[in-house]
């Protein structure tokens, strides 16, 4: 039961973060394109990644609170997702593969880093 209060704690943190990660970049920028979003799924899988690498030195408890909870609120996916189409909708069809390549491909670079890192900050 501590468990799963642990995961909604970390997950109505890491939401509240990422809305308001997302209303600071969004804010800064003329042209709507969801640079917000792809910046929290990009850090969010960084962050994952090292709480991976910390894994055994953190224990079950805090890697699923930060892991389950913390990052999966805080990333969304599927919002970028919902960007693409509606990007590509307005005909912006360049917009729409770049948040969907670059969300991918930077996100796998960000979960290897953080992986890396965190199995060094472990051992």
């Amino acid at each position: 039961m501590i468990a799963v209060l642990a995961v909604a704690v970390g997950g109505a943190v890491g939401a509240a973060l990422r809305h308001l990660t997302d209303r600071a970049v969004s804010a800064r920028q003329e042209r709507p394109f969801p640079l917000g979003t792809v910046l929290v799924n990009v850090l969010g899988s960084f962050v994952l990644g090292v709480v991976s690498g910390l894994g055994m030195v953190l224990g079950p408890e805090w890697t699923v609170a930060l892991g389950t909870g913390l990052c999966g609120g805080f990333t969304t996916f599927s919002t970028a997702m919902v960007d693409a189409v509606r990007l590509a909708r307005e005909r912006r069809g360049a917009a729409a593969l770049a948040v969907v390549l670059g969300t991918l491909l930077w996100a796998l670079l960000a979960v290897a880093a953080g992986i890396t890192l965190g199995t060094r900050w472990a051992a």
